[in-house]
């Protein structure tokens, strides 16, 4: 546990974040795993099918995680006023609501499968193994909507490394099981998925364990299984602004991916390979924006102004301190970095790749800032900010994207990201000029 209204705020940021940055590169790896393996085993069409399918999937995990970074930020406040009655009630709430919404989830998916990938241009000839593939993640997405639930509820009362300890077993299972079920037994895109549910089920089962033996403001008993009316409302009603936020990132994605898929299945590869250098590139300013939120949201549920106000100002600092490594890293391995993510056959595929990370690696600097900002409005319930900051920039994104892909190939969404990204700073920075001022008016 940690108490985050009290002592050096930088030091609890910090100390809250690396075990986050870890579980999350844990978490990307094994993502990237099941593409690097069947890229290298079954080739590009396979390769394909299970990228087209990423959009989808990141959709649905990072929906979870709006759900459960709206309920933590509630517990947060709780955890912080020394609530511990709310804070089980809180839990509890969310639990059973997100049982019964992620199996909603996964009858929906099973249906519209194949409907969702002819949405997005998925390929003719990969679109079979991508309707297979993405039916049996929907089965895994029962077990990582608990695991994000979960999760995020250890987090908001700073317990932050069990699910990095999961998640690393379930990286290892992930990848063993990779190598057993598609390179020895041939099982091709169905055994990449079988994998990932396994390792999935393994990571939530074993955060069910650990919150019952370890954490007792967490435990439930009998008659703690409730649903609170009040919170329910206020729990759907920030999660539900933060899952929206959340899926709008990749539900614009799913919109570029219609232009980049009609580039066809090269830029497909290429595209998605740089995605997931994207994704590993922003995950420490993610994990820090999520120390910023905890921080912030726990002195805002014990009263401190400025401690809400300083857990920006810190946040930021060390967020902005990252923005040199990742851009050096970026630029400097480009080269090895693509020939690892592409098939080793597709050249054309990783210069598609290196061309986009020369011009992007300069540009991280925006998202390692924005994260920043985000980490602080969600942590003072301000969900509707950045719920409307993202969808802003997704639009700009998308429409430069449609205008610039088919002209100057995937380098293109690289300059459509930049766009996006700073009319929504700019956007951003006025709301929280506004939300200083309030802060200092209702919080004497």
């Amino acid at each position: 546990m940690q108490d985050m209204t009290r002592g050096s705020i930088t030091r609890d940021i910090i100390k809250y974040s690396i075990p986050l940055i870890i579980g999350n590169v844990m978490q990307l790896t094994y993502n990237a795993a099941d593409s690097v393996i069947i890229g290298k085993a079954l080739g590009e069409k396979a390769l394909a099918a299970v990228s087209t399918s990423n959009p989808i999937m990141t959709i649905m995990v990072l929906g979870a995680s709006g759900i459960g970074i709206g309920s933590s930020v509630i517990m947060s406040n709780f955890y912080g006023a020394k609530d511990h009655r709310n804070l089980r009630r809180e839990f509890s709430t969310t639990v059973i609501f997100s049982t019964v919404f992620s199996l909603l989830v996964f009858v929906l998916g099973m249906i519209f499968s194949r409907h969702f990938l002819t949405w997005i241009n998925c390929p003719t000839n990969s679109l079979g193994m991508a309707t297979t593939y993405l039916r049996i993640i929907f089965v895994g997405f029962l077990f990582t909507f608990q695991y994000n639930i979960l999760s995020y509820s250890m987090r908001s009362i700073g317990d932050t490394k069990p699910p990095v300890y999961f998640l690393g077993v379930s990286c290892v299972i992930n990848i063993v099981l990779d190598i057993l079920f598609v390179l020895v037994l041939d099982m091709k895109v169905v055994g990449a998925g079988v994998a990932t549910v396994i390792s999935q089920a393994v990571s939530a089962v074993l955060c069910v364990v650990w919150i019952y033996k370890k954490i007792p403001e967490l435990k439930l008993g009998r008659k703690d299984f409730v649903v609170d009316k009040e919170l329910l409302s206020e729990t759907v009603k920030s999660g539900a602004l933060t899952a929206l936020q959340q899926t709008a990132l990749p539900g614009g994605k799913v919109l570029i991916q219609g232009v980049v898929n009609a580039q066809g299945t090269t830029a497909i590869g290429a595209f998605n390979a740089v995605c997931r250098v994207d994704d590993f590139a922003c995950i420490p300013s993610q994990s820090i924006g999520s120390g910023i939120m905890t921080c912030a949201a726990q002195n805002m549920g014990a009263g401190v102004k400025e401690r809400v106000k300083k857990s920006f100002l810190s946040g930021l600092i060390i967020t902005a301190c990252y923005f040199p490594i990742i851009c050096i890293i970026a630029f400097l391995f480009k080269l090895p970095i693509m020939q690892a993510l592409c098939p080793d056959e597709s050249i054309t595929m990783t210069e598609m790749g290196v061309e986009y990370l020369s011009v992007k690696a300069w540009m991280f600097v925006l998202p390692c800032v924005m994260n920043a900002f985000q980490g602080f409005f969600r942590g003072v319930g301000k969900m509707n900010i950045v719920l409307i900051a993202t969808v802003l920039q997704m639009t700009i994104r998308t429409v430069f994207s449609y205008l610039w892909v088919p002209v100057i190939g995937i380098t293109g969404e690289a300059f459509a990201s930049l766009a996006g990204w700073i009319i929504m700073l700019g956007f951003e920075g006025i709301c929280l000029f506004f939300e200083m001022r309030r802060i200092n008016r209702v919080m004497k």
